[in-house]
């Protein structure tokens, strides 16, 4: 399953020329940072730790004038951005649902910079107040020197859950996850705080859980409860 994708087209490595347009763009971020934001900070933190460090103040200057708003000069980093895609090759990143995990295919015949101001080219297409909701995660992407996966993900959301019904609707899954029935609006803090509690005694292995992933449900238990208690 599709969850977001970036199409990235610019210069060919022999071309004389420096050049980047953006293709077909589908980058959902509602909540934020939805599955756009944490695409658009997986090309980034997968491809500038290969940009030369040099470069590493421009991008992040760079950055700093998209959350400003503010109109950047070109050409950018010597990559002048265009709409005509006449010329160019391009790049594909998606990010993809297997299920309830996320997977990523990054398939970049650019260079590492290309693909790192593409992406940061497409967060400005994006409307001021999610662009502003966003600006922090990209942030974050920049530090990132790990691999691609779950830790990543949670890293990038602020979350401790990296599912794809976490990220899609993260209230709906917190209800789930505490077992509240279906057309539960608003739960008390005293039944999210007692509904907590009867699910970790239940998932804990000292009361039968599955002790192989009673660490992973104790984990989901646990954020399920912060997320209705801060949505409060």
């Amino acid at each position: 399953m599709l969850l977001a994708e970036l199409e990235i087209f610019h210069s060919r490595p022999i071309a004389p020329t420096r050049r980047i347009s953006l293709g077909h763009l589908y980058l959902p971020v509602d909540p934020a940072p939805g599955f756009g934001g944490i695409l658009l900070g997986a090309v980034l933190a997968v491809h500038v730790k290969d940009v030369d460090e040099d470069l590493h103040v421009d991008l992040q200057r760079l950055l700093s004038e998209i959350e400003r708003g503010s109109r950047v000069v070109q050409p950018r980093l010597r990559h002048r951005f265009q709409v005509d895609r006449h010329g160019l090759t391009y790049s594909t990143h998606r990010m993809l649902g297997a299920g309830d995990s996320i997977e990523f295919e990054m398939n970049s015949s650019g260079t590492p910079l290309q693909q790192v101001l593409g992406s940061l080219y497409a967060l400005e297409r994006l409307d001021p107040a999610i662009r502003q909701s966003l600006i922090p995660v990209m942030r974050r992407a920049f530090t990132w020197r790990g691999p691609i996966g779950p830790s990543f993900i949670s890293y990038l959301a602020g979350s401790k859950s990296s599912s794809v019904s976490a990220l899609a609707d993260p209230r709906a899954w917190a209800l789930d996850i505490l077992g509240f029935p279906g057309g539960t609006v608003k739960p008390s803090k005293r039944e999210i705080t007692a509904r907590y509690r009867d699910r970790l005694r239940a998932v804990h292995p000292d009361h039968g859980g599955n002790e192989r992933d009673a660490s992973k449900s104790i984990m989901d238990v646990t954020e399920a409860r912060r997320i209705l208690l801060e949505a409060m």
